[in-house]
């Protein structure tokens, strides 16, 4: 007895020779066999190799840390309040501060941490990284802005902090390290979390330190 299958349009049978030729007959191919294409790490090299996915996240990146350098050499030439120069480019700072530390670091490199006080008083380092690299993951270049950013900066107010000590403008030197410390508190973060996200993807990093008000 032979039993026919339907797959694709075609008949299978079971094996035998033909009623009419007396040949033996040719294997049919099955086309309702799936067939696997692996497109997806193509797609997604191309599209990390893209221009800028996410340009307000990496305009707003440069634009406070940038504005307060600009606002500092040239504020001057705006104004000539001291207290009206100070506040503003100490709000620029603080902007700046806010946005790394909670918007483009996460949208451009996948990057997060933060400060936590648990029930004891103890003080919580915490530095996430991404642990697979998804569709919306970010561009080459995207991340290039977000280091390079990350780094130029500090070491710029760093010079207008010995500019600044040399020139004895010590009515600036209160604002000059206050730009350090709110840029440089934003690269230790991120630069612990990069180590961390490279030991050990697959877990989330947490540092953990004694006294709450610097990180050891």
């Amino acid at each position: 007895r032979r039993r026919a299958v339907r797959g694709g349009g075609r008949w299978r049978g079971s094996p035998g020779p033909s009623p009419l030729t007396g040949s033996p007959p040719q294997a049919l191919v099955d086309d309702t066999e799936d067939v696997s294409l692996d497109f997806g790490s193509e797609e997604e090299l191309a599209l990390r190799k893209a221009k800028i996915r996410h340009p307000l996240a990496t305009f707003f990146h440069l634009f406070f840390r940038v504005s307060a350098i600009i606002t500092y050499l040239f504020c001057d030439w705006f104004s000539n309040s001291f207290v009206a120069c100070f506040v503003t480019i100490l709000l620029l700072l603080s902007f700046d501060f806010w946005s790394v530390k909670n918007v483009t670091g996460r949208l451009l490199v996948g990057l997060r941490w933060w400060n936590q006080i648990d029930e004891d008083g103890k003080s919580h380092w915490v530095f996430e990284a991404k642990r697979v690299p998804t569709i919306a993951a970010s561009t080459e270049a995207e991340a290039r802005i977000f280091w390079l950013g990350l780094i130029i900066c500090p070491v710029i107010w760093t010079v207008f902090f010995f500019s600044t000590l040399f020139s004895l403008k010590l009515k600036w030197l209160a604002l000059v390290i206050a730009g350090i410390s709110l840029q440089t508190a934003n690269l230790y973060g991120y630069i612990h979390c990069k180590l961390g996200g490279q030991k050990s993807i697959s877990r989330v990093t947490s540092r953990f330190f004694v006294t709450a008000d610097a990180p050891k």
